[in-house]
């Protein structure tokens, strides 16, 4: 674009909110581009499919049925999908040796804290790691929320279609209801994972 054809400002503002909200959603799903970025989604031999941070929103009317997640946790606490009634709960899928899951680990453990008096939980799903590991990675990273053991790919097959076999990481936003309201797949920015569970949230 050339200076002399620029937009007026206003009409610029005119345009709304929603096109702001999506642009910002947008900027701020874009990696950095720095060494672990690279390595992310060049895979690096590590037996992980690299997604690119792309948000997915579903709208309200566009949402399937609520997700059937039948799970144990590493604690051993049996998981139904009641427990997903009535609380927005953040579904992340993860294992240890995955670069930008320790990335994010942090990141997800501080939105917890944020957001837990608000009726938000958060599980991590371990696709492929003993407990020992698991718990490992836990206190590496002081994860204070629970993971699913899912060797057996029982939380995945139960998102079938919207997780990629392999496509770790990836974040799953659920409504009240238990249904898909967002997606990232890849590493996760911050504020963009924030302002999902808010538009959530406020639902």
């Amino acid at each position: 674009m050339t200076h002399n054809n620029l937009t007026p400002r206003r009409s610029v503002l005119a345009a709304g909110g929603l096109a702001l909200t999506a642009l910002t959603l947008g900027l701020s799903g874009c990696a950095q581009e720095d060494a672990l970025a690279k390595q992310a989604r060049a895979g690096d031999n590590k037996n992980y499919v690299a997604g690119d941070g792309s948000v997915t929103e579903f709208a309200v009317a566009d949402r399937k049925d609520a997700i059937q997640v039948n799970g144990t946790l590493f604690n051993g606490t049996t998981v139904t999908p009641a427990d997903f009634q009535g609380k927005v709960t953040i579904l992340n899928f993860w294992f240890a040796a995955c670069a930008p899951c320790r990335v994010e680990a942090p990141i997800l453990e501080e939105l917890h804290q944020e957001f837990k008096d608000q009726g938000v939980q958060f599980y991590g799903v371990n696709l492929r790691d003993e407990k020992a590991t698991a718990e490992a990675f836990d206190k590496t990273f002081n994860l204070t929320y629970p993971s699913f053991d899912d060797k057996d790919g029982g939380v995945l097959l139960s998102v079938s279609g919207l997780v990629p076999p392999g496509a770790v990481p990836t974040t799953l936003v659920l409504d009240k209801q238990g249904r898909v309201a967002s997606r990232v797949l890849g590493e996760i920015q911050k504020g963009t994972l924030k302002a999902l569970i808010t538009a959530a949230v406020a639902e």
